[in-house]
């Protein structure tokens, strides 16, 4: 087993013992940001009554919401594939006004779309800024990972 997989099942013997998105979130970014060498994580989730994407975890900076069908975490929702961008600036989905409101530049990002068991997109995990860029292992490992957690965000979610 290779180094971030044996990683990752030592994660999940720890997950199962955290009952509240609120502890979860924090606990599942920390994971992510470690495995892969990103400096920050966000986990959008989808509030499909509003339209919107939004998330309680955003390090370092306070709740950011965006229209559903906005940004790479929107084209990610609309596509329901991963994306990954080793120049942020230079794709036409960036919102380059999230940075701009935050003071956080993102250079990079990685993001995949995080799936219920009823095969619906209920969010988004986004990776930012990595050290020499994203690479194809991250985005397999990452979309893995989304869907490795997607069970206990399902779960959580219907107790909100």
């Amino acid at each position: 087993m290779t180094g971030k997989y044996k990683e990752l099942a030592d994660f999940s013997k720890d997950l199962v013992r955290i009952a509240t998105l609120d502890e979860g979130l924090p606990f599942i970014s920390q994971k992510a940001k470690k495995i892969i060498g990103a400096d920050r994580c966000s986990v959008f989730l989808l509030d499909s009554d509003m339209n919107q994407l939004w998330t309680t975890l955003a390090d370092g900076v306070e709740k950011i919401v965006v229209p559903f069908d906005m940004g790479l975490a929107g084209h990610t929702i609309r596509t329901q594939k991963p994306i990954l961008e080793n120049d942020a600036y230079e794709n036409p989905n960036f919102l380059s006004d999230i940075d701009l409101q935050t003071g956080y530049y993102t250079k990079n990002i990685l993001t995949s779309p995080v799936i219920n068991s009823q095969r619906e997109v209920i969010g988004v995990f986004q990776l930012l800024n990595k050290e020499g860029g994203f690479h194809k292992e991250d985005l397999e490992f990452i979309t893995f990972f989304a869907h490795y957690v997607s069970g206990f965000l399902e779960l959580e979610l219907k107790n909100l």
